[in-house]
């Protein structure tokens, strides 16, 4: 009997891809959250193993400079940054301008690339894949997509009531609509909770693959723990609570303030390290604020963005990891502070719900329940408890490695050039139409065709609309209520 085939991680690298272009377009690039980390690790596995990888993403910066587009070539690591508007909550990812997909061709490969993988898909991923539904069969490059932004259920939280609803379902609905499309062959999805999510939307099941995150089990490791930091942490032994996220609403600090009040109010020693930033200096403000009094009494100290060797110490020198979010498809932090030794109370939604054995590497508590989460921090005061978790996490999370879960991509890269009809080659200065039925000829469409509106794809273009209208009340009511609550303080100041 023949042995079955091994699995794709155990697989060399597939030769198909070396000399490949491969256009990857993604919302942010860089080491500033974990979706960007994992693009990134993607993207030097890609290049180290031979893959021409041009990287499209947004620039980072709080202020759009005059130029459509930046280009970088050097070394042939080819990146190229489009403009946009910062979101006001969060400097680092923006709203990109309209960009044409030829435009990027031209300023990338010169010519259509083999293949194109778009990370998180939202502003810049959307624009791509409805340019792509008007080309032509022959003229499409497959495409792979990576859903690891929750972007409705940031809705739900940032939109107030009957809004959230609507958001949610013009997110939905776009995503459905785009990723559905036969140009798009593999959606990979990081938990169960998004894969629901997925079949919502309409995305057919033989699309869709499980893509878990790796971790950098070397960087991150308890040998990382630092005793000099823990004592400029915790003078006095406390118990040291940490918590790394991007500081933004979506990110769980309301409850994870409400979280600190309760143990101080109970009597618990401790100090909350709470790890992350944000470009934006109100939102800081606003989420230190959330914990009152006991930021002044050093009970919460905020360290802002930590990275590498800095950041693998903070979780090491932890005794218990707090992750409070509920809109996290995936959480890498999560996985990080397990591979730290660092047993983890998470909310029990989203991701972090199939990372965390509860009662093993950590517990899971309902999204909800303020007191249990409470009582799972007093009960992992007992250090031996914590030591027989830390040793459980660090060892479920050494087989995450980004070596296997890139080799994963890759064969699947490989997989839809194999399947790519071949097509001629597309002329240099060539340009994707925005409304193709626009050069079908009369006969094709006949008198009838030529005075009724090409109904799916106004459709495309009314949903998409859509998300930009949502966008822009979005800042619109951040704007205003940072202008009444620094009304607010200047009166009270007053007073």
């Amino acid at each position: 009997m023949d042995s079955p085939p091994p699995p794709p991680d155990t697989l060399p690298f597939p030769p198909a891809l070396v000399n490949k272009n491969l256009l990857l377009a993604t919302e942010s690039f860089g080491p500033v959250n974990g979706v960007s980390r994992t693009t990134l690790h993607l993207v030097e596995y890609l290049r180290r193993h031979g893959v021409h990888v041009a990287v499209v993403a947004p620039a980072i910066s709080q202020t759009p400079s005059a130029g459509p587009v930046t280009t970088s070539s050097a070394d042939s690591q080819i990146e190229v940054r489009v403009q946009g508007y910062p979101l006001p909550y969060n400097p680092e990812l923006s709203v990109v301008y309209p960009v044409r997909l030829s435009a990027l061709y031209a300023r990338t490969f010169k010519a259509r690339p083999d293949l194109i993988y778009l990370a998180s898909p939202a502003s810049l991923g959307f624009q791509i894949l409805l340019q792509l539904r008007q080309q032509q069969r022959a003229q499409r490059p497959p495409v792979l997509l990576n859903f690891q932004t929750d972007l409705s259920g940031y809705c739900e939280i940032l939109f107030p009531s009957p809004l959230d609803a609507w958001a949610v379902w013009v997110f939905r609905s776009v995503q459905g609509y785009l990723f559905r499309h036969p140009s798009v062959r593999t959606v990979f999805y990081p938990s169960l909770f998004v894969r629901r999510y997925l079949e919502k939307a309409g995305v057919q099941d033989d699309k869709m693959m499980n893509l878990r995150r790796g971790v950098n089990a070397e960087l991150f490791h308890p040998s990382k723990r630092n005793e000099e930091m823990r004592r400029r942490f915790a003078p006095n032994g406390e118990l040291i609570l940490v918590s790394v996220a991007r500081l933004a609403p979506e990110k769980g600090f309301e409850f994870l303030a409400d979280v600190a009040k309760e143990l101080d109010q109970r009597g618990v020693v401790f100090k909350l390290v709470v790890v992350g930033g944000n470009k934006n200096p109100q939102v800081v403000e606003d989420v230190r604020n959330l914990f009152g009094s006991l930021v002044e009494d050093e009970k919460v100290h905020f360290t802002g963005f930590l990275r590498g060797e800095e950041l693998a110490r903070a979780y090491a020198c932890g005794d218990v990891f707090l992750h409070c979010s509920i809109t996290e498809t995936f959480g890498l932090v999560v996985l990080e502070s397990m591979a730290s030794g660092v047993p983890v109370i998470a909310r029990d939604e989203g991701g972090p719900s199939e990372i965390v054995a509860d009662g093993k590497s950590g517990y899971l508590v309902p999204p909800s329940d303020l007191n249990t989460f409470v009582e799972k921090v007093v009960l992992l005061s007992n250090a031996k408890l914590r030591k027989e978790m830390s040793l459980e996490s660090r060892r479920m999370v050494e087989e995450a490695t980004w070596e296997k879960i890139n080799n994963r991509v890759a064969w699947k890269l490989a997989e839809a050039l194999d399947t790519q009809e071949m097509a001629p080659p597309a002329p240099q200065n060539f340009s994707i139409p925005i409304y193709s039925w626009l050069l079908l000829s009369p006969e094709l469409r006949g008198f009838l065709g030529r005075l009724i509106v090409d109904f799916r794809l106004m459709g495309g273009i009314g949903i998409i609309f859509g998300v930009w209208c949502g966008l822009v009340i979005t800042w619109i009511m951040v704007q205003a209520a940072l202008v009444v609550r620094t009304a607010t303080r200047n009166l009270q100041g007053a007073a």
